[in-house]
């Protein structure tokens, strides 16, 4: 019996296994995305992008988030609902923020003549960027689901494998948005 159990707690659990799918995924997409930015720079008639204040903003949001995310699931493992629901708050909040300003950074961009024509970083920008704001969306999605379970939930479960996922899926996009900046700023 004794083996049983060892051998069932070695195997990851399959919604975890299936989020690292996606983010291998999400990761390949982007890394192409990336790829191809690269090879169309060296067009002759490339332009270039400014990269918005907001996004800067943004970025300090996200990264908040991610921190945030960390302290609501320690201190869900450690069973401190109240600090957790805190803390999921804060993320929210914070996540909202994000989208927020990167809503205001591409209409800077948009304002700036930055479009989605012509043959430029502009329109790699608006693709890369969009797609990881679909992304942040979904997880914002998510972040609300289970911030809705804290506070309206009825059962009481400790389950911390729901929390484990979102909290995993938020440093992802996290880190997502990091590398697709400082790709933007130093490759762009």
């Amino acid at each position: 019996m004794d083996i049983v159990s060892t051998t069932q707690r070695q195997k990851i659990h399959p919604h975890k296994f299936t989020l690292w799918v996606a983010i291998g995924s999400i990761l390949m997409m982007f890394a192409g995305l990336t790829s191809a930015y690269i090879v169309k720079r060296n067009q002759a008639n490339w332009e270039g992008v400014e990269t918005p204040s907001a996004f800067w903003l943004s970025t300090a949001a996200i990264v908040l988030s991610s921190i945030t995310m960390h302290l609501a699931l320690r201190s869900f493992r450690q069973r401190a609902l109240q600090r957790y629901r805190l803390l999921l708050v804060v993320t929210l909040v914070l996540g909202l923020a994000f989208v927020a300003l990167q809503y205001a950074g591409f209409r800077w961009l948009w304002e700036h003549g930055v479009q989605f024509r012509g043959a430029g970083a502009g329109q790699f920008l608006y693709v890369i960027a969009g797609l990881h704001a679909v992304h942040v969306i979904g997880g914002v999605v998510a972040l609300a689901i289970v911030f809705l379970k804290a506070f309206f939930g009825r059962s009481k479960s400790y389950n911390v494998v729901p929390v484990e996922v979102m909290a995993t899926y938020w440093h992802f996009v996290d880190v997502l948005w990091l590398y697709l900046l400082v790709f933007f700023v130093w490759i762009g």
